[in-house]
């Protein structure tokens, strides 16, 4: 056997014993991913993307079901908006996330919200499926956000825009559904 082939074999079974010892490659005594065994790394933006939708269809996209309502009790919406949802539809109406670090950023500073409900009504009861009889509760509200905006840009000339009375507008609305007449919702129904 020559030199070279010798080297080579060494080199061959010090490379093997050194992969099977390192627990995620090689040849394991458990359940071996292969090369998808390797993590793969994601871009910040992408997962603080998906949390951030996941946070709104959790928080606010679902129409809660609630129980009867009680002759003589209040028939008004639970709560007005969140300063968060506010602020979620603010940014889906005027983004500020997605400006370059250090090239072009903008800031939303001193937000004062103002909210008004315009208007609280039900709709007659009708049949919904996968519910039953049920009316909707309608609940709309104004949001006013009173705000100051800087844009600062640093490339290829360096400035900051300063608009210290920013004002928008946002109608948020609020829709729930209360079940009619005495539903039989099973044993693990809170109502």
């Amino acid at each position: 056997m020559t030199c070279f082939l010798k080297k080579t074999l060494a080199c061959f079974i010090l490379l093997t014993g050194t992969l099977t010892q390192t627990g995620c490659i090689g040849l394991t005594s458990g359940i071996n991913l292969g090369p998808f065994a390797i993590p793969v790394p994601v871009s910040p933006f992408y997962q603080d993307q998906e949390e951030l939708e996941f946070h709104i269809q959790e928080r606010y996209a679902r129409v809660p079901i609630m129980g009867p309502l009680v002759s003589g009790g209040p028939v008004v919406a639970l709560d007005p908006p969140s300063d968060d949802e506010v602020m979620q539809a603010l940014e889906k109406a005027r983004p500020v996330r997605g400006g370059v670090p250090l090239l072009s950023e903008k800031q939303r500073n001193r937000v004062r919200i103002v909210k008004e409900k315009i208007a609280d009504y039900i709709d007659p009861p009708r049949f919904i499926p996968l519910i039953g009889f049920a009316q909707l509760h309608h609940a709309h509200y104004k949001c006013t956000v009173y705000m100051e905006e800087r844009l600062i840009n640093g490339w290829p000339v360096p400035y900051t825009l300063d608009d210290k009375e920013v004002v928008e507008v946002l109608y948020i609305d609020h829709n729930h559904f209360h079940m009619c007449g005495d539903p039989d919702t099973g044993a693990s129904s809170p109502y």
